[in-house]
């Protein structure tokens, strides 16, 4: 039998408009799941970024440091002034110390010598503990008693950290002919200072650095020429020691630590 062609273009047409619809509601279908997905990818970088930034503001915001960092701040400050105090700073014009009947006299600086390396601003047997513990540098300053009557050089040896500085320290002697090597000024009541007129020499360590001390007369005497009990009983090395130490007290006394991680306010 014939098809009629109306029947059969009926019959074409809602097929097409079923398959339409069935596209149609497919990409809907499609468009729900991308929007779904959308939203959600949103609603979870919206959360890590809300996240992110209360850890931020958490880890910026003031608070009080902890005795742990406090003490940090204290060693990484005192490990710097070499560096970011003035030579002046290190060395002051003028050093205090106790003279005769424990009288208060002062030091005074005749000059500071150029920055050198560890083994050169020192005796041998001390430059090779030095070296082998990273000493960084070696810094002295010459001065003279109140009556100008004997010479003292003093010097920093810097070490990377303090535990450095504890381990050279348990190793160097106690013999006090050798230490730090001495500065003389020319044209200065210094100048006829060197290592034979060394009367005496010792150290004390303070933070990462060895603050040495060494002194002897101004005239030139040598060791050789002073009798031992001289040596042991003078005026000379009490004066020299306190000066030394009153260096070493000013390059690591505990700076003020502020209470907070941004300044004073927490």
């Amino acid at each position: 039998m014939r098809t009629w062609p109306a029947a059969g273009s009926r019959a074409r047409a809602a097929a097409r408009d079923r398959v339409e619809r069935e596209a149609l509601q497919q990409g809907v279908r499609y468009r729900r799941i991308f929007v779904m997905l959308l939203s959600v990818i949103v609603v979870v970088s919206s959360v890590v970024v809300l996240l992110g930034t209360i850890g931020l503001f958490a880890e910026t915001r003031a608070r009080p440091l902890t005795p742990a960092e406090q003490n940090q701040y204290k060693q990484e400050e005192i490990a710097r002034r070499w560096q970011a105090w003035p030579a002046t700073g290190v060395f002051p014009e003028e050093v205090k110390y106790l003279g005769l009947d424990r009288a208060q006299q002062y030091a005074r600086r005749v000059g500071i010598a150029p920055e050198t390396e560890c083994g050169k601003g020192v005796d041998a047997s001390v430059a090779g503990i030095l070296d082998n513990h990273g000493c960084v540098t070696m810094l002295r300053a010459t001065y003279v008693d109140q009556t100008a009557s004997f010479v003292i050089t003093v010097g920093v040896a810097v070490l990377k950290d303090e535990a450095s500085r504890v381990s050279a320290s348990e190793e160097l002697t106690q013999d006090d002919r050798v230490g730090v090597l001495p500065v003389a000024f020319p044209g200065t009541v210094t100048e006829r200072f060197g290592p034979d007129q060394r009367q005496r020499t010792g150290w004390v360590g303070a933070g990462p650095y060895i603050v040495f001390s060494t002194a002897g007369y101004a005239d030139g005497r040598t060791r050789a020429a002073i009798p031992p009990e001289e040596i042991l009983h003078s005026e000379l090395w009490p004066a020299a020691k306190s000066v030394g130490n009153q260096i070493a007290y000013f390059l690591a006394d505990p700076p003020k630590v502020p209470p907070c991680t941004q300044g004073n306010v927490c």
